[in-house]
């Protein structure tokens, strides 16, 4: 019989005992990074399509192999994997060290409890890591544009480099407004959600929980949607982060979250917030169901030494 949804919107009392915190920041910051080398050459498929529709152009995955090559996918990984040092580490370690402090005060940790945590934590964390998410934005679809727009960067360092000497610090925060505002539902969908869903899946499925299955079904349904939700400023982020001043009135197109949001549906409509989105969702739901995985794996690891 399957248990009703109320249950688990209720309490959660039964908390395993947390690990320590450094296990849980190290274990979060490496399963992000081990996570993030499945999933990348989808990243950079679904910024370079959706960046494409930007500019009116159609993505074709053929014609970038002819031009680039298969391994043009990872550009930008180094950027993406240092990313998620800052993001995944601080993410999911705050996230795990607020809930169980929360546990502590209040003797349970609710629903209610793990949106606002995961929202705030992932709001932080996004923050932090917001210059090489801009680093990551223009690596991966540097070797896609006309020759005489490229900046050619050369590696992580460079772009950083480059980005203070050519346009200032303040340019890696460039974006930061959709894509903190972007992490915060993130937070709140996959954090969050993830934990519920574990749980209800132990009564609906009968799985063990915190194991293999059960991470990946959680994973996936959360990972889906946070997908569906986030998209509108994924694509916000990536317009804002790529964009270049007009070369005749020296002003940027996009200034803002919601004047981003306004000018793409005026032009694309509704729909083209989405374009690109197979290729996201399959970072997003990869990302989340192998990064889950392996800080599953990394904590179990850690558990069966004496």
């Amino acid at each position: 019989m399957i248990t009703p949804l109320s249950r688990y919107l209720a309490t959660s009392s039964n908390e395993p005992k947390p690990l320590s915190k450094t296990v849980i920041f190290a274990s979060s910051g490496l399963g992000g990074c081990l996570g993030w080398l499945v999933v990348h050459p989808f990243n950079t498929l679904a910024v370079r399509q959706n960046l494409a529709a930007m500019n009116g152009k159609e993505f074709c995955f053929k014609t970038m192999v002819k031009e680039h090559g298969y391994m043009s996918v990872y550009d930008g990984l180094s950027a993406g994997v240092l990313r998620q040092v800052f993001y995944a580490t601080a993410r999911f370690g705050l996230f795990e060290t607020f809930r169980d402090y929360a546990h502590e005060i209040r003797g349970k940790t609710d629903f209610a409890a793990r949106v606002v945590i995961g929202a705030v934590t992932g709001g932080m964390a996004a923050y932090l890591s917001c210059p090489m998410e801009v680093a990551v934005v223009r690596m991966s679809n540097d070797s896609t544009l006309p020759v005489e727009e490229r900046r050619n960067y050369k590696g992580v360092v460079d772009t950083a480099t480059r980005i203070v000497k050519e346009e200032g610090v303040g340019a890696f925060w460039r974006g930061s407004a959709p894509f903190v505002t972007r992490a915060m539902m993130v937070g709140v969908f996959q954090v969050a959600t993830l934990d519920q869903f574990k749980e209800l899946y132990v009564d609906w499925f009968k799985q063990k929980k915190n194991s293999i299955p059960n991470v990946f079904c959680a994973a996936m349904t959360s990972g889906l949607l946070y997908s569906l939700a986030t998209m509108p400023l994924e694509a916000s982020k990536n317009r804002m982060a790529s964009q270049k001043p007009d070369p005749k009135t020296g002003k940027l197109p996009y200034t803002g979250t919601l004047q981003t949001l306004t000018k793409v549906m005026k032009q694309d409509g509704f729909l083209g917030f989405y374009k690109g989105f197979l290729p996201y969702y399959l970072r997003c739901g990869g990302h989340t169901v192998s990064m889950f995985i392996f800080v599953q794996l990394i904590r179990d690891a850690y558990k069966s030494f004496p």
